[in-house]
């Protein structure tokens, strides 16, 4: 089984600006959202996970096994990162060759390479675009083509940062698919957040991060009942539960159809 643990792990920009002191979170199986507001310290904890940044304290452990003398490049083979700005991310004037980057540096034959290009570009429904320049096209387009280069080198874990930004309602919807997919083929899928309904419909487990600190941390829709906390992180609940309750029903509904199939039974 596949885990990330971050052990007294204590991570400043600058000495008299902490972000983490002793933070300590363990990773699993369990498909988990991060959510928070901006300054929250979630981009950050993901560059120290993907070795993009280093702490001045604690460890970091794959599979119980330290990270610590891994460079980013080589941590590439294990952990895929998607950034939030794929623009950050995009170089190439191909879109074949903008995901088939990513295997042929960690390893891929050229073939191999190709083979996981076009299976993942079919998997976003961007196979269509794959002699398209991804400047020329939208930016949910861009951001699946992102993803799209992640998904094709395999990787055991795999972080998104923001993945529905700019996506409608039928990119959220593959997104869904996609990390039902990596959850049933044993991935570690986690991702960062301000998109509380599309957490509470997706995930396994939430995690609420406000200054550096975990203040909720467990089963999503435990997490989201926790209205109170999730204030002082100026976090909402989700949509259906603010309707929920706001129809005077205090059951926990974090999704649609939960509420739908409720009220269809009262009537």
């Amino acid at each position: 089984m596949n885990t990330f643990e971050l052990k007294n792990v204590t991570f400043s920009y600058s000495p008299d600006v902490p972000i983490f002191k002793g933070l300590d979170l363990t990773f699993d199986s369990r498909t988990t959202a991060i959510v928070g507001q901006n300054g929250a310290g979630k981009t950050t904890l993901v560059k120290l996970m993907k070795g993009l940044l280093k702490p001045s304290k604690g460890t970091l452990l794959i599979d119980g096994e330290s990270i610590a003398d891994q460079t980013a490049a080589q941590l590439a083979k294990r952990v895929g990162l998607v950034f939030q700005n794929p623009n950050d991310q995009i170089f190439k004037t191909n879109v074949l060759e903008e995901v088939m980057f990513g295997p042929l540096n960690i390893g891929f034959t050229h073939a191999e390479a190709e083979k996981g290009a076009r299976e993942a570009l079919q998997k976003v429904d961007l196979e269509s675009k794959v002699k398209d320049n991804p400047y020329d096209l939208s930016l949910s387009e861009r951001k699946l083509i992102a993803l799209a280069s992640i998904l094709a080198m395999d990787t055991e874990m795999l972080i998104f940062d923001e993945p529905t930004m700019g996506q409608d309602f039928a990119g959220k919807e593959k997104i869904k698919m996609i990390i039902e997919e990596l959850k049933a083929d044993g991935k570690l899928v986690l991702c960062i957040l301000h998109d509380m309904d599309f957490a509470a419909e997706v995930f396994e487990r939430t995690i609420v991060l406000n200054q550096g600190e975990v203040i909720l941390d467990g089963q999503t829709r435990d997490v989201f009942s926790e209205k109170m906390i999730l204030e002082e992180a100026y976090l909402e609940q989700p949509y259906v539960t603010q309707i929920a309750q706001a129809l005077g029903y205090d059951d926990s509904f974090i999704q649609e159809s939960e509420l739908v199939t409720f009220l269809n039974k009262k009537k």
